[in-house]
């Protein structure tokens, strides 16, 4: 539960839909942590999803989503192309054996109008009780690795995890 005051306001609709609706320019930061049952629904995987969540966002704002995938990361690379066709900041945040393609599990996408401060992130994620890797720039140009953007009629939903992934199986 959030405390009293906190100035933060949770919405308990299909993501899409109440972003959709939503004011231009009205949310300072949008956390997408959604899933149906393990998956993320495919409904909120593409383009027009990227575009409603870009849409919502006042310029500076940032956009912060909880994906899961692993390698060769056929799910992540084209949510990596869909979010850079409407955002020009992009990095993501996972634990280095995620992103070294060794296992299973998540990766933070994190997107935005404007330039954010990834070195401060990547200070924040390392000194983590559970550390993670920041990448960015050049080194997200390199894992979509030529990666198409997903439109609504080829959004799937994202991969099922593996058994024993995140304590599932």
């Amino acid at each position: 539960p959030l405390p009293d005051g906190s100035g933060t306001t949770v919405h308990g609709a299909d993501a899409r839909e109440w972003l959709e609706a939503t004011t231009p320019g009205s949310v300072d930061v949008l956390i997408a942590d959604v899933f149906g049952g393990s998956r993320v629904p495919a409904h909120l995987t593409s383009v027009p999803y990227a575009r409603a969540a870009a849409r919502a966002l006042r310029a500076d704002g940032v956009y912060a989503a909880n994906l899961a995938d692993g390698a060769p990361f056929d799910f992540l690379r084209p949510q990596l192309a869909t979010f850079a066709t409407v955002f020009a900041e992009l990095a993501v945040i996972a634990e280095p054996a995620v992103l070294r393609g060794r296992r299973f599990g998540n990766v933070v996408l994190v997107a935005s109008h404007a330039p954010f401060d990834t070195a401060a992130l990547t200070r924040r994620c390392a000194a983590d009780a559970f550390p993670a890797r920041v990448e960015h720039g050049a080194a997200v140009a390199r894992l979509v690795r030529g990666a198409a953007p997903v439109g609504d009629d080829e959004a799937v939903d994202s991969p099922e995890p593996p058994d024993g992934s995140f304590g599932i199986g």
